[in-house]
């Protein structure tokens, strides 16, 4: 039972420290000790030293000998070759669903959720993050090849920092959802080139923009915490 509590508490600690990096809470290359996460958060060190492990491992901390942890920086060139990583893998993915001959099956999901009126749509900024991810997810798990489906599924993990910062604005909800939609019919009338080209602009698209409110956000928090 003890064993258990301290997984559950270790996986609570993993997930508070990690978005308060993702609310830039905890800026890059700000310094804590496992002591002051401990106290933060009214918990022991076990499970606070299993949860840094974890977003160590993850690329969000590092520690160092007598220094303690602290937060990455941002690593926009790392950032921008895991979008490469992505493309390269979703583009697979659309060449392979082009090829299947129950291409609408497989599809029918994805456009029950993205091919809806504009009254249907969602327009909260943490679900369209958590759709938008699961749209991209899925068209290549339903592409058939598991380790791509794997390898792509940790790309995600990993500029999901970033990530989310599209739907700050309210209009890249609107185009996410045209885009996905224009995606998907290219996709049912076989077009596969149209379809890649379709997805290259649009994941660009957002890595243009997520890199724009990234750094607008990381001042921001930076002059809010000279003022403080």
């Amino acid at each position: 039972m003890a064993q258990l509590q301290a997984v559950s508490l270790a996986d609570q600690v993993y997930q508070r420290v990690k978005q308060d990096i993702f609310d830039f809470v905890l800026l890059p290359h700000d310094r804590f000790s496992e002591n002051q996460i401990a106290e933060r958060y009214q918990v022991s060190r076990t499970p606070v030293r299993d949860a840094l492990y974890r977003l160590e491992r993850e690329g969000y901390l590092e520690v160092g000998l007598r220094r303690g942890w602290s937060v990455k920086p941002l690593d926009f060139e790392r950032i921008d070759e895991l979008y490469e990583v992505r493309i390269t893998l979703e583009c697979a993915a659309l060449d392979r669903l082009c090829a299947a001959a129950d291409i609408r099956d497989r599809l029918q999901p994805l456009c029950a959720t993205w091919m809806v009126p504009a009254d249907d749509r969602e327009d909260g900024m943490q679900i369209m993050a958590e759709l938008d991810e699961q749209f991209h997810c899925e068209l290549v798990r339903i592409a058939g090849n598991g380790e791509a489906a794997r390898m792509h599924q940790e790309v995600c993990e990993r500029i999901r920092i970033v990530r989310r910062l599209d739907f700050y604005q309210a209009q890249r909800i609107e185009k996410t959802y045209e885009e996905h939609a224009l995606i998907l019919q290219a996709l049912l009338d076989r077009q596969r080139d149209v379809a890649q080209h379709l997805l290259c602009t649009h994941i660009e698209q957002s890595r243009q923009s997520v890199h724009k409110i990234s750094l607008s956000m990381l001042e921001a928090a930076r002059r809010s915490y000279r003022a403080g």
